[in-house]
């Protein structure tokens, strides 16, 4: 194996996307793809930037819906991506993104009621977290905002849940995931941690992949 040093000018290097819910000032969603995030226990770590919508809406109404869409789902989030719902767009991102107010139908996504939070959930998204931002905080260089999101309640499609239980089944489950700004879904599996609370036994020794 021989390395290279290189400068790459992003740093995602296979990362989930989520499509983030939040509540705008005169009580319509905003939706919003994103790959900068992360969990520690229950709380979900956002990275997103200053001058969006998303990272407006938080600052101001702290309720969040965090949508994990499958890898079908990637042209609904390209669709997504070069929209913004800041008005007006600031300067840096006009020669790329423009204004719409309609983000879930522009993408051809469903909202669907949320329980114990005011932003709608993404229906086609097979996990969903309902969230509260409980801190958000500007990031070391000044241009991001690193958002610590509370998961309230979480929502899965039944058909990727273990029967009788609360576990996903990781070999049903595949997230999208966003590698150096192209869109995967994930392999075969390899193996599992000694962590897993999903171990093939308990799955009938299956192959988890179906």
């Amino acid at each position: 194996m021989t390395h290279l040093t290189i400068e790459p000018s992003i740093l995602y290097v296979g990362t989930p996307v989520a499509l983030l819910s939040t509540e705008n000032a005169d009580g319509t969603a905003n939706l919003a793809p994103m790959s900068s995030a992360w969990a520690l226990g229950d709380i979900v770590v956002l990275g997103l930037g200053t001058t969006g919508q998303t990272g407006y809406n938080l600052q101001h109404r702290p309720e969040l819906v965090i949508s994990f869409p499958s890898p079908e789902l990637w042209e609904a989030v390209e669709r997504l991506a070069p929209l913004t719902g800041r008005d007006p767009v600031p300067d840096h991102k006009r020669p790329r993104f423009r204004l719409e107010r309609e983000k879930f139908k522009a993408a051809g996504l469903t909202p669907v009621a949320s329980e114990v939070v005011g932003p709608p959930r993404v229906a086609e998204c097979p996990v969903q977290f309902e969230a509260s931002a409980v801190r958000v905080d500007i990031g070391a260089d000044g241009n991001f905002l690193l958002v610590q999101a509370e998961v309230l309640r979480v929502h899965a499609d039944e058909r990727i849940v273990v029967p009788g239980t609360s576990y996903v089944d990781p070999g049903v489950w595949s997230p999208l995931i966003y590698n150096f700004r192209h869109y995967f879904g994930l392999g075969p599996e390899l193996g599992e941690s000694f962590r897993t609370e999903t171990p093939r036994e308990a799955l009938g020794g299956r192959s988890l992949r179906r």
